[in-house]
């Protein structure tokens, strides 16, 4: 009896020997676990330094464009004008960033860092949702350019701008203002990277599936259906007409602008932000799913800020008149002028078909300079 009783504690000492080395193993493992992403902070401020004096530019130039020397006005110039003022507040905030990731110490009051995380993600979705709106209202007017003319008005298009920046609000301020910025360790205020796990779990989790589905799954399906459309519209035979040829080529080439910069800024980060999000709520466990996800974040957060410095681009291949204002007149531009004098000169010399030149004529023009 008192050997069986002398191998029971044995077993239970063992038993408690294996539960110890368990637990402590688990603990090392998340002490391994601990972020070492300090590489960002180089990253950030080099970058982010780079995006500004290049955004700056283009969106001051954009700015000076739209307020002083651009006179039309119709729906996809709404929606530029409201991208060129969410990228210009961006560009504007980032010294701030530059500054903090320099010093590693946010020295502005917690109010400014809330709202200058805040202006990150309005700008990004609204970008993106903006880009959505240029692209339905492209699609609308060559696909059905008549029956979209009642939709396609200044006004809706206004409803529209106040509609995203409804939404886009909605899901950056409480992501900005949810944001701690003191360190119960040290004298050290943060800024831009002090989420807890218990916000990630709680508030944040529902925050990043709302801007996730609203913000860019959906665009980004809505940007690819449209432009698969206008393509497949662009294909009939039936929508050749004077000038035809060359108004194609323009609108073949906005588009592919147009997805390159959507697919190229934001794809990485909000894919990375749903891996990210899944990390820091302990749904997707383990230190390597961390490890990557916590490497690759900076490096897809650098690729999204750069939209702001992009989307003049859109603009300039988006409008003839932006063309003009920027006096960078291309090769095709200059042949689409030279092949509308000819055509005059042709129709001059053949009264017989004027008409109906002039008809086909103002057709596709209004057409096609209706998604200018």
């Amino acid at each position: 009896m008192f050997q069986m009783y002398q191998r029971d504690v044995k077993m239970d000492y063992s038993t408690m020997q294996t539960y110890n080395f368990s637990t402590l193993a688990v603990t090392q493992n998340n002490i391994n676990c601990s972020k070492n992403d300090d590489f960002k902070y180089p990253l950030y401020s080099s970058f982010f330094s780079l995006v500004f004096v290049v955004g700056l530019t283009f969106n001051m130039l954009a700015v000076y464009i739209f307020g002083c020397t651009f006179k039309q006005r119709n729906e996809t110039t709404t929606y530029m004008i409201n991208l060129v003022v969410s990228d210009s507040l961006f560009v504007l905030s980032l010294p701030f960033r530059i500054f903090y990731f320099i010093k590693r110490d946010w020295l502005f009051g917690s109010v400014l860092c809330k709202i200058s995380v805040a202006l990150f993600y309005t700008n990004m979705y609204s970008s993106i949702l903006f880009l959505t709106c240029i692209s339905v209202d492209r699609f609308l007017a060559i696909v059905h350019p008549f029956r979209s003319q009642a939709i396609r008005t200044k006004r809706n298009a206004k409803l529209a701008c106040c509609t995203v920046w409804v939404m886009v609000l909605s899901g950056s301020i409480p992501t900005g203002f949810l944001l701690d910025t003191t360190s119960p360790n040290s004298s050290t205020n943060f800024c831009f990277e002090n989420y807890s796990k218990k916000q990630w779990k709680s508030e944040l989790s529902k925050v990043v599936v709302f801007i996730e589905t609203v913000g860019f799954i959906i665009p980004l399906m809505v940007n690819v259906f449209c432009s698969v459309m206008v393509l497949r519209t662009l294909r009939k035979p039936q929508t050749i007409s004077r000038g035809g040829t060359l108004n194609k080529a323009k609108i073949l080439r906005m588009i592919i602008v147009h997805l390159l910069i959507f697919c190229f800024c934001f794809i990485p980060y909000n894919v990375n932000l749903i891996f990210y999000a899944m990390v820091r709520s302990n749904v997707l466990m383990g230190c390597n799913a961390e490890y990557v996800v916590r490497t690759i974040y900076p490096i897809a957060l650098c690729i999204a800020v750069t939209n702001c410095c992009f989307d003049p681009v859109i603009y300039y291949f988006t409008s003839d008149t932006i063309q003009n204002s920027f006096k960078h007149k291309s090769v095709w531009y200059s042949g689409a002028k030279l092949f509308d004098r000819l055509q005059m000169d042709s129709t001059q010399s053949s009264p017989g078909t004027t008409l109906k030149r002039m008809t086909l004529g103002t057709m596709s023009s209004k057409t096609f300079e209706s998604t200018v």
